[in-house]
Formats: structure tokens, C-alpha cells, sequence
């Protein structure tokens, strides 16, 4: 049948043609939304990139229980289920670390085996949250009997993705069906290789804290600051960074701060300071 009019078929156009012009227009209308997206997503990472937050990602295979540990750790809503792809999204949520400061900990879209190549491009966007962070977070299901080719599945797709360089931790969940204890496994330089822990019961969860604490600030300096009373917004800042080992006011209502830090961290506040900080120093830093 052929007719014409404003919504209607066009002169000659059959349904078939109809519908594949209504599905080109509908193709391109999802890609301008994509690249959208894409740039506002672009434009936050800057955002974090130039306040120097670091940036935890968690990765690894379909469900192995990062949705539920993200949860656990941000005291977040995030959907998790048992499913295929139950995270399509990658959700964001500023978490302060003690020592550290605030960090950013991304959840991301779960691996599978074989993932196909168009739709490594369908989540670029999402991916791209994995391969711009400080520390990758590889959570394994320790109770799945194929976890060792889960984790070389995984591997295979950062590297596919460009992000096998990046510092990782691998978070061996869901110790609560073995009856396993948590604990921290160390290399030879005592740094973190692995957390045993359970996203379910919350078991082991500060012991991954304590990890991504240590990964994520290779040293430590001790510094005292005498902050005078005009500055109360740097006392407040530093509780709110979990850094303060002691304080005690004198007369005059100058606070003096005994900060435990990372040197990072230390760096970022004199940068915000403009100055100040340097004047109120008492102490050079002791790493």
C-alpha cells in the first residue's frame, strides 16, 4: 500500500522501509545521547583529575558480588542481584578513607567470558571509569569451582580495554560458605596482594579499607600545624579526612594538630591552602 502525509508513509515506501527508517532515526537519536553522555562523563573525571581524588574501581566476573561489597563499603543502594549484567551503569560515591582522605569507589559493569567485541563498545563509557582509576578492585566468587578462569577472563578483557596497567588488589569474596576466616594476603615487601572477606556479612570489610589505604598511600608523613583561630575550617577539614592524632588549644585559641597523612594528601591540602598551611607548620614533615 502507498500513501502519503505528515507521520504516514511516504510516496512508494512500503512497511519494511518504514521501518528501517524509523530504526535508523531511532539508532542515531540513542548514538547523539551516547555521546552525550560520554562528554559529561569525560567532563567529571577532569573534575576529579584535577582535585586529585583517587579513584578505586571495582571490577571482576559477573556476579561475584561487587554490587553487594560496593553496598557494603558506601552504604549505598545499589542494585544487586543474581543475574546477567544486573549493573549496566557505573555509580559513583566519595568515601573517606582514613589517613587518605576522600576517595572515589566506582562500581562497574560485570565481565563475562567471550564479551564480544560490540559490546565492549556498548560500555565504553562505563569501562572507561575502570581504566582511568588509581587501584582496580578484582572481586572473585572464592566459592565458584571456575574462579581461576573467571579471573583470567577478566584479565583478558582489562587488557582488551587497556587496563591491565593499573595497580589492583584481588577481593576474594563470599568466605562465609567455606567457613574461611578474613584476612590480608602480603607480598614479600608487605604490601597487600588479597583480601578474604564476605560482602554478605560485612566480615573482612575493614581489613579491605585497611588495604586500599595502604596501596593507595605509599607513605605517610607526621606533621604538626598551629592553626590559629580564624582557620577553624582547616581543623574541621582534617577531622573530616580521619587524620588528627592529637589536638590541644592554647591561650591565645591556636589549635595545634599532630596530623598522621598521606604525603599526597598533604600536597593536595597545601595546594587548596594558597599558602597557608606553610605558615602554620611546626613541625617539618616526618615520613
Amino acid at each position: 500500500r502507498q500513501k502519503g502525509g505528515i507521520g504516514l508513509r511516504g510516496p512508494g515506501e512500503t512497511q519494511l522501509e518504514t521501518d528501517r527508517r524509523l530504526l535508523r532515526e531511532r539508532v542515531k537519536a540513542l548514538q547523539g545521547r551516547l555521546a552525550k553522555l560520554e562528554k559529561q562523563r569525560q567532563q567529571g573525571r577532569r573534575a576529579r583529575q584535577r582535585a586529585e581524588v583517587p579513584v578505586v574501581s571495582v571490577v571482576g566476573y559477573t556476579n561475584a558480588g561487587k554490587s553487594t561489597l560496593f553496598n557494603r563499603i558506601t552504604r549505598a543502594d545499589v542494585y544487586a542481584a543474581d543475574q546477567l549484567f544486573a549493573t549496566l551503569d557505573p555509580t559513583l560515591r566519595k568515601l573517606p578513607l582514613k589517613g587518605v582522605g576522600e576517595i572515589i569507589l566506582a562500581d562497574t559493569v560485570g565481565f563475562i567470558r567471550h564479551l564480544p567485541h560490540n559490546l565492549v563498545a556498548a560500555f565504553k563509557s562505563t569501562l572507561q571509569e575502570t581504566r582511568d582509576a588509581d587501584l582496580q578492585l578484582h572481586v572473585v566468587d572464592l566459592a565458584d569451582v571456575r574462579r581461576d578462569d573467571n579471573m583470567q577472563q577478566v584479565s583478558a578483557v582489562l587488557e582488551e580495554i587497556d587496563a591491565n596497567h593499573i595497580l589492583q588488589l584481588v577481593v576474594y569474596n563470599k568466605i562465609d560458605l567455606l567457613g574461611q576466616p578474613a584476612r590480608i594476603e602480603y607480598n614479600e615487601f608487605n604490601q597487600p596482594l588479597a583480601v578474604y572477606l564476605s560482602a554478605h556479612s560485612g566480615e573482612g570489610v575493614e581489613l579491605l579499607l585497611q588495604a586500599i589505604a595502604q596501596l593507595l598511600s605509599e607513605r605517610y608523613i607526621d606533621i604538626v600545624v598551629s592553626l590559629p583561630p580564624q582557620q577553624g575550617i582547616w581543623r574541621a577539614r582534617f577531622h573530616q579526612q580521619h587524620c588528627i592524632m592529637q589536638e590541644q588549644f592554647d591561650d591565645d585559641g591556636y589549635c595545634q594538630l599532630t596530623l598522621r597523612l598521606s604525603e599526597s594528601l598533604w600536597q593536595r591540602c597545601l595546594k587548596q591552602s594558597n599558602g597557608v598551611l606553610e605558615n602554620c607548620v611546626v613541625s617539618a614533615p616526618v615520613i
